[in-house]
């Protein structure tokens, strides 16, 4: 069992009183509890949640293709983690990387047939997944639920973007060396 400190009276209205759903835990339970879930239903397939998301992104996407940078921002990633993402995706023969027709400093990455086929087959566990997860809500508040859930996660971005780029550009610089100490 979880005790929590006792409240103090001045915080027991405050966003972060232990007395009250906290979004940080929140968020963090539910997706750590989505990725396991997801990764143990498909292990046998040898394909990551982030590999997946770029295959639906792909898939479901223009068929030549998006930016690098394009689809670094719609599956919330940053550039280092898109960069070793895409070189195992491109070894595994999932995706292909050729120069971006408008901008050839860019990439412009494609899915592949064993990609397509490979999204075809994990989609069931996914589609799945999904389906036992918000079976937990009911039916009439599940689009409410991830209506609600997309202000959250665009508010989250708008925040992160307010950020001076200088700014994220140190925390990415640090984040990769207290990663190299590790």
């Amino acid at each position: 069992m979880i005790s929590h400190p006792a409240p103090c009276p001045s915080l027991s209205s405050a966003i972060d009183s232990p007395t009250r759903r906290r979004l940080p835990p929140l968020l963090r339970r539910a997706w750590f509890g989505l990725n396991q879930a997801f990764r143990r239903r498909t292990l046998h397939t040898g394909i990551t949640p982030d590999q997946f998301t770029v295959l639906r992104t792909l898939v479901e996407s223009d068929a030549r293709g998006l930016n690098q940078s394009e689809l670094g921002r719609r599956i919330a990633s940053d550039p280092n983690t898109m960069t070793s993402l895409l070189e195992r995706m491109e070894t595994a023969g999932l995706v292909e990387r050729s120069a971006d027709e408008t901008d050839r400093r860019a990439n412009r990455i494609c899915v592949t047939g064993a990609g397509r086929r490979k999204f075809a087959r994990v989609r069931q566990y996914a589609v799945e997944l999904q389906i036992r997860i918000l079976s937990a809500l009911a039916e009439e508040k599940r689009e409410e639920f991830l209506a609600q859930l997309e202000i959250v996660a665009h508010a989250c971005q708008q925040v992160n973007e307010e950020f001076p780029p200088e700014a994220r550009a140190r925390v990415r610089s640090r984040t990769r060396q207290l990663r190299r100490a590790l």
